[in-house]
């Protein structure tokens, strides 16, 4: 057979080429996602005992490769060579659809023809930690599959551990699949995966970004749970695609400029005016649900601008869940309302198997929709990127075709 085949085409199931296309990352091009992302022929990797080949049919963007073309926080590339890999490049890529190709000597429950969603939690199967029986995605050697790991899926096959080998929902096409895995497993962990504070009947949620891939996700998962979601948005008309999903209510954060490092404590003006600031937010959240409820739970990604807020607001008790610093890593915490009111700051990153299965039956069975917003072309993941980090207005989540010609297939015709 020939080396490669085509974008938009794969080769019959089963049958590996020595080489493909994937969108490659390069320390040289670190810099504006437009060029850090170029198109370039590269060889297939060999998969381990424990690893599965995927020939991609769509891929989802996230903003964690918005750093890896950036090169910040960290290079993964150096790290990843300074681990000893031997790959100059980077194919990133955390979500995707697609079918078997390959498996290695030890998977089992895995068979090549199926048709998988991934999901992004990857450790070293023989770390102490996972031995143990504990949570493998706070191991030491826990990362994020696409962005940690190499051989992602923006190349037409990628390469991932069996245990992230999750079923396709039949009713989705692969395009629809393959947007929501990332920002739905981690929203799930999020919300369910802190003792003390899992979501529960009855809970008033506060989501930041609402409208976006994440916030999209995490009101579906507190609406289908029976709790009440406020989002949180930048203009109305993301609130009320907020509602549609299932918020009872939006709060537009344009509304406010209190945003940021709040004033020193002993800055009494300062203080006073982002105090009444905060208050002003907290009375939104009132007059969302229709009653003076404070968040039970705070589901946080902004980081820098808004965590002061978060825990200013949250409920005595409750919890600020945070995944990702897209305003900035620095925050300022008045502990006054931390520690008084005894509330919760938890960091949650990326999910296990058994979060991700649950979250992934629930699409299964319809109960979640994957939200799915632009979907672009191969050749433009490095625009899609672009357009994420310069806040593009798009509902939902973007996704990439890579092996599928076309939108709209992939759908099981008896669903």
């Amino acid at each position: 057979m020939s080396d490669t085949t085509p974008i938009g085409t794969l080769p019959e199931i089963g049958e590996v080429p020595k080489k493909m296309f994937a969108q490659v990352v390069r320390q040289e091009r670190f810099g504006d996602p437009r060029t850090a992302f170029q198109v370039e022929e590269i060889d297939l990797p060999e998969i381990k005992p424990h690893e599965v080949l995927i020939g991609v049919m769509a891929a989802g963007i996230n903003y964690n490769n918005v750093w890896a073309a950036r090169g910040i926080p960290i290079d993964v590339i150096r790290i990843r060579q300074k681990m000893g890999e031997p790959y100059d490049f980077h194919v990133g890529g955390s979500d995707a659809s697609g079918i078997v190709y390959a498996i290695g000597d030890s998977v089992e429950g895995v068979s090549i023809g199926d048709e998988v969603v991934l999901h992004h939690g990857y450790w070293d199967l023989d770390d102490p930690w996972v031995l143990a029986d504990k949570d493998p995605m706070i191991a030491p050697s826990a990362r994020i599959w696409g962005y940690n790991t190499n051989f992602g899926s923006f190349g037409q096959f990628c390469v991932a551990q069996a245990h992230q080998v999750l079923p396709k929902a039949p009713h989705l096409s692969w395009e629809e699949a393959a947007a929501p895995s990332l920002v739905g497993t981690t929203a799930y962990r999020m919300l369910f995966g802190w003792k003390g504070n899992v979501i529960k009947d009855g809970d008033v949620v506060l989501i930041w970004g609402g409208s976006g891939g994440l916030g999209s996700q995490a009101i579906q998962l507190a609406t289908v749970h029976g709790a009440r979601a406020v989002a949180v948005v930048s203009d109305d008309e993301r609130g009320e695609y907020c509602k549609q999903l299932g918020a009872q209510g939006y709060i537009n954060r344009s509304d406010f400029s209190h945003w940021g490092i709040p004033p020193h404590w002993e800055d009494a003006t300062g203080q006073k005016e982002w105090t009444m600031g905060c208050r002003a937010f907290g009375k939104g959240i009132w007059d969302a649900l229709g009653e003076r409820r404070n968040p039970d739970i705070v589901f946080e990604h902004p980081g820098e601008a808004t965590i002061p807020t978060s825990i200013f607001v949250c409920e005595a008790g409750g919890m600020v869940v945070i995944c990702a610093g897209t305003t900035g890593y620095s925050a300022s915490v008045d502990l006054r309302y931390h520690w008084v009111r005894q509330k919760r700051l938890q960091g949650s990153h990326g999910t296990n198997d058994e979060q991700a299965a649950a979250y992934n039956q629930l699409v299964c069975d319809g109960k979640i929709d994957p939200c799915l917003g632009n979907v672009y072309r191969f050749e433009d993941i490095g625009k899609a990127h672009a357009d994420m980090e310069d806040g593009k207005i798009v509902f939902g989540n973007r996704v990439a075709l890579v092996g599928a010609p076309e939108k709209g297939l992939g759908r099981n015709k008896s669903q």
